[in-house]
């Protein structure tokens, strides 16, 4: 595993036991009010976990970039 998932899985997982710190707490307010970024933390998660290292190829420009940036006619 590269450096970067390291950091990035590290850094995942700090916030999320700092949530389930604030729910231990009695902060359930607070959690209910990060919900939606922890379903992201833990998607995160599973893409940096399962991902192939490497970088990736440049994302296909279309047709638009091959027709010289004209509209085609209406």
């Amino acid at each position: 595993m590269s450096s970067k998932k390291v950091v990035t899985v590290a850094v995942l997982a700090t916030v999320l036991t700092w949530s389930t710190v604030m729910t231990v707490l009695g902060q359930v307010t607070a959690v209910a009010a990060l919900l939606p970024s922890l379903g992201l933390l833990v998607q995160q998660i599973v893409q940096a976990l399962t991902a192939p290292d490497g970088s990736r190829p440049p994302a296909d420009p279309g047709p638009a970039a091959a027709g010289g940036g004209q509209e085609p006619p209406r």
